[in-house]
């Protein structure tokens, strides 16, 4: 699948969208410096997140990046001024494309897949374990390298981490920066697929489009009612069960759904 850039290449880097049917794909693009990521590129990240939620056409979001890497992680000489003032690189009120609930920032109710390959470094780590479903060439090099620089992951990998794999495997890769491959990272859980590289975009847009063609409000409530548990605890997600299936059972989608099971039919669903 190409993820050629149909304008020059901006010295700051950019974040290109593209449109397939209901999927955007969002491209991190400044691959001459492997992606490294300028203030430019946040606020550009995040207001493609924030379209994403709120164009309801939109129903499912691709993270990729052009060029071999995915990304190397902070562009620091641009970044670290914004750091020392203990400012947010993402302006406030949008999509926070780490999914942190910080306050003034917005969280992502839509499902993001991610596609990484090569260089996936810090930042890099970061957004896919903030996406839902994260899909990995077989050539990725990764690494929590913050403490190598003398800062400290703020982009989640310290909460992410430790709940994905163990307090212990978290602090394996936190603390010596060290860099491990896919099949580690599989093993890890902090990827769902790994393939072989050149395949990864493909294999992500696929899974984008078959998520797509669900019905877009149980998408989304049975998103969140994971995140909730996860985050809030079991109870807390069982206690919304009633009220959410209620909602959905009363949507025109879930009609919908009787009505193609009952003709033997591909649901034909419209969010409503």
């Amino acid at each position: 699948m190409s993820t050629t850039p149909e304008n020059p290449i901006h010295p700051e880097g950019s974040i290109d969208c593209t449109m397939q049917g209901h999927v955007l794909l969002i491209g991190i693009n400044r691959p001459n410096k492997r992606n490294g990521f300028t203030l430019k590129m946040f606020r550009e990240l995040g207001e493609a997140y924030t379209r994403l939620d709120d164009d309801p056409s939109l129903r499912v979001g691709v993270l990729h990046a052009m060029g071999d890497h995915f990304t190397a992680g902070l562009d620091l000489p641009s970044v670290a001024p914004l750091m020392k003032r203990g400012e947010k690189a993402v302006p406030l009120g949008l999509v926070d494309p780490n999914d942190l609930g910080l306050p003034g920032y917005r969280r992502r109710t839509k499902p993001m897949v991610v596609a990484v390959k090569g260089i996936t470094f810090t930042v890099g780590i970061e957004l896919m374990l903030a996406a839902d479903i994260v899909v990995a060439a077989d050539d990725c090099r990764f690494s929590q390298l913050e403490v190598k620089r003398g800062i400290m992951a703020t982009g989640g990998a310290t909460l992410r981490m430790a709940e994905r794999a163990g307090l212990g495997n978290a602090m394996l890769h936190l603390l010596t920066g060290d860099e491990f491959g896919a099949a580690e990272a599989l093993r890890l859980h902090y990827v769902q697929k790994v393939v072989p590289a050149g395949q990864e975009l493909g294999e992500a847009v696929a899974i984008a489009h078959r998520i797509a063609a669900q019905a877009p409000l149980a998408v989304v409530a049975s998103r969140l009612n994971a995140l909730k548990a996860v985050e809030d605890g079991p109870m807390a997600a069982m206690g919304e069960f009633i009220a959410t299936q209620h909602g959905l059972s009363n949507s025109e989608d879930a009609a919908e759904g009787v009505r193609s099971f009952v003709e033997r039919r591909p649901a034909a669903f419209t969010g409503r």
